[in-house]
């Protein structure tokens, strides 16, 4: 990468990241992993720089990596055990919910959703992409959007029913 390439993505990569974060945050529920997700994503775009070569189609490219990445590691055995505990100090992801206790709920709820549902409805309504653009995103039919869309509003209000009404045990 020449030296004016290569300022530039640092560039991108100093004004995206910390969207970048949030956005993997909420597909996957945790931030370490979406660490991990978002340099993943930003390596494979330093290979790619040249190639995707307007702006807008740069965020396009690294979240559909995220995804793509977050798929794979869902698919890996040793991914599938999950410890569940406290959330992080840092909900500042959520800037929609209008209280910390609503944040909170709602990332608990999130992480208890499918990886799939969970990033249908996270580029679908905090990244506001369209049907179309969310099945180019996720690789997979328009269809299978709106139908990962709909059950993954069912297991959201599923799961935010069963935090604000815990069961008597």
């Amino acid at each position: 990468m020449r030296p004016d390439e290569e300022a530039e993505f640092r560039r991108y990569v100093t004004d995206r990241a910390q969207a970048l974060r949030r956005t993997a945050h909420l597909m996957c529920g945790d931030w370490h992993q979406a660490e991990d997700l978002v340099q993943t994503a930003l390596l494979k775009l330093y290979r790619a720089w040249r190639r995707v070569e307007h702006p807008g189609n740069r965020d396009a490219y690294v979240r559909q990596v995220v995804v793509r990445a977050l798929i794979d590691e869902q698919r890996r055995g040793w991914r599938r055990e999950r410890p569940f505990g406290a959330f992080p100090d840092n909900v500042a992801a959520i800037e929609t919910a209008t209280s910390t206790e609503d944040r909170d709920e709602l990332l608990t709820a999130l992480a208890r959703i499918p990886a799939r549902q969970r990033a249908t409805l996270v580029l679908r309504f905090w990244e506001d992409y369209s049907v179309e653009q969310a099945a180019k995103a996720l690789n997979c039919s328009e269809g299978t959007v709106k139908s990962q869309t709909a059950r993954g509003l069912t297991a959201l209000r599923e799961a935010l029913a069963g935090i604000r009404e815990p069961s008597a045990d």
